[in-house]
């Protein structure tokens, strides 16, 4: 079921309970047990940020290699 919650967060709420979660580590106050569910649940989130950079970094080498391979008439097919 964690799966379906993580794929269901946008990036700018994974991105944002991020921040909160780094904010809380760096402030301490946690006992060593909420410090490692922090850490963990960062890394959740930094992992649902990553696959969203990389799909948006992904459609955007799309887009820009659809104009130049309009312009040079598909030559993938020569090579």
């Amino acid at each position: 079921m964690a799966a379906t919650t993580e794929e269901a967060l946008g990036y700018e709420q994974a991105r944002d309970e991020l921040i909160e979660v780094v904010r809380r580590l760096e402030t301490g106050g946690t006992t060593l047990e909420e410090s490692l569910a922090l850490w963990e649940r960062g890394e959740e989130l930094a992992k649902v940020c990553r696959r969203w950079l990389e799909g948006a970094r992904a459609r955007l080498d799309a887009a820009l290699a659809t104009p130049e391979d309009a312009e040079t008439g598909g030559d993938d097919e020569d090579a």
